[in-house]
């Protein structure tokens, strides 16, 4: 990872994900780093410069950091720009649950940015603490996986940090043995990321979320890798109406890459 953007509007919420960001980015080669805020009134752009280079100094990040105290009326649009300009390999981001006037702004920013494409977001819950990424789950629907799974972005990761590299499916279709169609992707998969000698699982049962949930807990998972697309898992996710309170969803950070 050579440029990673993490955005502050100085809520709990980013605060938290921005140390948590300090972190994880320690054990890194100097990648570039750039605090970024947004501000909509121009008066105040010698006081949110000021502010934000004190978060920096606060934060304490080692290596090259710079800042952005950008002005302009539109968060999302505009951070996308400096995101595109300044050709991000990565941004991190905070998100909370859904409970909590105060929260639901930056929220909603972190689902809407990552629906911009603009690069993978490192989304950081509220309740996820850091600790060393050794073992990554990438949850699949094992559907055309050649065209939909975004290899790059995830190989850069994975170089990153080194880790136990799980592919999972739930499926309550599955039998005794895999049917031609799932051994194919299965291979298509296996071959995509050799390099990480990766470990299969198919799971036969009818709640996606429980059993992400039990496997993430069963093999310590310390993040999870989710390609956005429509309809996709990472919908269900953080846009599931009725979910059964997913453990994962509030503690482990997810990694957003887009097909």
């Amino acid at each position: 990872m050579n440029t990673v953007i993490i955005p502050v509007d100085y809520s709990e919420t980013s605060l938290h994900a921005a140390k948590y960001a300090v972190q994880l980015l320690s054990a890194q080669d100097s990648p570039n780093v750039l605090l970024y805020h947004h501000y909509t009134k121009a008066s105040d752009g010698p006081a949110e410069e000021k502010k934000l280079n004190d978060l920096k100094t606060e934060l304490g990040f080692k290596g090259s950091v710079e800042t952005l105290a950008h002005h302009g009326s539109s968060f999302i649009d505009d951070f996308e720009k400096a995101v595109r300009h300044r050709r991000a390999d990565l941004v991190i981001m905070g998100i909370t649950g859904k409970s909590g006037l105060s929260k639901i702004f930056i929220g909603s920013n972190t689902l809407k940015f990552s629906g911009t494409k603009a690069a993978p977001v490192l989304i950081v819950p509220e309740k996820a603490h850091y600790r060393e990424i050794k073992n990554v789950m990438l949850a699949t629907d094992f559907r055309n996986a050649f065209n939909v799974t975004p290899s790059m972005p995830i190989k850069d990761f994975l170089k990153a940090f080194n880790p136990m590299f799980h592919i999972v499916n739930v499926d309550p279709q599955h039998y005794v043995s895999l049917t031609e169609s799932y051994e194919k992707e299965r291979v298509t998969l296996e071959n995509m990321f050799s390099e990480f000698n990766p470990e299969f699982y198919f799971m036969r049962l009818f709640d996606v979320d429980e059993a992400l949930n039990l496997f993430a807990a069963d093999k310590n998972i310390d993040l999870i890798i989710a390609v956005q697309k429509e309809h996709s898992l990472f919908e269900r996710m953080f846009k599931k109406s009725t979910t059964k309170g997913l453990s994962y969803q509030n503690e482990l950070p997810i990694l957003v890459v887009h097909e």
